[in-house]
Formats: C-alpha cells, structure tokens, sequence
C-alpha cells in the first residue's frame, strides 16, 4: 500500500500530538534537578548530539546532519524529540542516509532503544554497555533526554570503573586526583582504613598460632613452612579471584555458573597443588626436617591450594548476588582469609600425621 505526503505528514502530527499530551501529565516532574556526582552517568554525559522531529522529512534531517556535524566523526543516531525535548525514538544514521528523500523521519525511527538515567551509577552501567557493542546511548530523565554517551564518552567511564576496581583490589581508597598530585596526607588517609581492617582480620592468625603453642613447640620444625603454605595460598587465592573477578565485570560468569567454576578451579588446582606439592616436598628433604615433616607440609600444600580455590571461586559470585561490588575481594582480604584458615589445615594435617604433635 502507498500513502500519500499529505497522509504522511497527518501520522507524523498525530504522533506530535501524542507525545504532547506525555509531556504534560509528566511536567511536574521534568523540573528534578541532576545530581553531580563522578559516580554516576551525569558525570559523564554530553550535550552535543543531533535530534530531529518525527514530522520533519528525510530531506530535512539529512541536511541539518551535514550542517550540524563536528569534525571526522559521524554521529551513530539522530534523536527524535518533539517540542518538550521528550524522546520519542532514535533514527540510525545508516537508515538516514539510505532512505528516500520524500519520507519522514516518522516512517524510519525506532521506538525501542536503550537508555540510561542521568543517576544511574557508573558500576551497573558499565556491566551493561561492557559487552553491547553500543557506542552511543541517550540519557533520559522522565522521559525527556538530557543527554548523550558518545563512544569517547563511554570509553571514560569504563576505564575510571576499571580503574576503581584495580584500586578496590588493592585494599586502597580510589584517589581523586592523579598519583602525582596526591600528598602524602592524602595517600595514607586513603589507605590506613584499609590496612587498619586488614591488621584486625590478621590478628586471628596469631590466635591459631596460640591455640597449637604447645604443639608446635613439640615439632618446632613445622614453624620453617608456616609463611611458605601460607604465602601460597593467598598468592593461589589472588590468582582466581582476579580471573574471576574480570570475567564477571565481562558478563561471562555469574552465580548460577558457581557449579562450572568450581569444577574447573578445583580441577586445576589439584594439578597446581601436585606440582607445588612435588617443589614443597624437595623442599622440606633438603632441610632434612624428617619424614614426617616432609609428608605434611606436602600434604597441607594440597590441600590449602584446593581450600583457596574453593574459597576464591565463590566468594566474588556470592558478593556479586548480593549487590556488592566483587572487586572489593582484594588480593590482601583473600589472602587474610587463607592465612588462618591455611594454618588450622596445616595444624590438623599434623596431628593425624605425626606421633609427637599429637
């Protein structure tokens, strides 16, 4: 069926209309004011984008392209809006240049199109755009655009969000400025919380210790391998957490893959845990510690890499399900947890292994 310019033209006011009418049941709202906040996407957004009516014609809109464009680089959409700035589609630039000069923009726009809110935080936003291929998304409040995310302005958020995790993982405060610019003052408010919180998780260590003092005196060659099997397992826990921890900002795994992860960390931990198993016993025979010695540190090597595996892998999926951010499953809080917990295995291993710590 063919129509008209003059029936065109009709359906492209009567979405005018329409949109209108949106427009004032929601006015009361439009006047919200935008947070400002690096947190979030209004910190990033751009003013400058191209939009155009659903009434106005191919013809129109290419022209007010050619005229309004900045520069080499070409805009992805044009945003459709009417008189109130609402947003009522978006027009592919592809589909522009290639259609009829006698349509309207009416005939060619896309109602369904993704979107962000202004408030929207940086951290659920970068989960959603990490892996869409979108290089340009609008910002819209209320239904009336505000703004837009160009591919440079996507670009930024990712890396700062990146950049946020690398500093979590490091047990750090971010740092609101560059490195260099930074004071010493600032430097050791943003880390002495962290390190503070670290210390307190890491005294329990010295409980386990306490616990098997009369133990450990009987058999003071297992205190040789203590930093060893513990240094192990927290430098095995790291390992898997940062994998991890990347392939869920990636989208790739999520809690309900727990099953999966765990039988491929745990499968490649016993390989690990043989082969350091192997080093830690040519190790505690050069020492000349004994036999008995030998048999448990190369069993508790095992077994501490088998635990951190288990711990690392779930840990992070757990985090994530709960609505917090898994980067903050530092290395140094992972490698806190398997530094007791590695103590009491190895404490364990030797009471059923040898005669006088038992």
């Amino acid at each position: 069926m063919t129509f008209s310019s003059q029936n065109k033209a009709q359906t492209a006011a009567a979405v005018v209309a329409k949109s209108a009418m949106k427009g004032d049941q929601m006015n009361r709202q439009q006047n919200k004011p935008i947070k400002k906040d690096e947190s979030i996407v209004s910190a990033y957004m751009s003013q400058s984008y191209i939009s155009a009516s659903v009434g106005d014609s191919i013809a129109h809109v290419k022209s007010n392209l050619i005229n309004k464009i900045e520069g080499e680089q070409i805009p992805t959409y044009v945003f459709v809006v009417d008189q109130n700035n609402y947003l009522n589609g978006i027009l592919s630039v592809k589909s522009l240049l290639t259609a009829a000069d006698n349509l309207f923009v009416s005939d060619i726009m896309r109602h369904n199109y993704f979107s962000v809110a202004p408030d929207q935080s940086r951290h659920e936003v970068n989960d959603l755009i990490n892996n869409s291929g979108i290089d340009m998304i609008p910002v819209v409040q209320f239904g009336k655009i505000v703004g837009v995310l160009r591919p440079q302005d996507i670009s930024d958020l990712i890396e700062d969000e990146n950049t946020l995790d690398a500093q979590l993982q490091g047990a750090t405060t971010p740092l609101d400025e560059p490195y260099l610019e930074t004071s010493p003052w600032t430097l050791w408010r943003k880390r002495v919380v962290w390190l503070l919180m670290l210390f307190v998780a890491e005294a329990y260590t010295g409980t386990v210790l306490k616990a098997f003092e009369d133990q450990l005196e009987a058999a003071i060659s297992l205190a040789f391998f203590i930093p060893l099997l513990i240094g192990t397992g927290g430098n095995s826990g790291t390992q898997i957490t940062s994998t991890l921890v990347r392939a869920m900002a990636l989208g790739e795994v999520s809690l309900k893959n727990v099953g999966a992860v765990l039988r491929k960390e745990v499968s490649t931990s016993v390989l690990v845990a043989v082969t350091i198993g192997g080093a830690a016993l040519i190790r505690a025979w050069v020492l000349g510690v004994g036999m008995e010695v030998t048999i448990v540190v190369s069993l508790t090597i095992v077994a501490i890499t088998m635990w951190s595996a288990i711990v690392s892998s779930i840990i992070p999926m757990v985090l994530q399900r709960m609505k917090i951010d898994p980067a903050v499953v530092s290395a140094p809080f992972i490698a806190t947890l398997i530094d007791g917990t590695g103590l009491i295995i190895y404490f364990e291993i030797a009471q059923q292994v040898m005669t006088e710590f038992a």
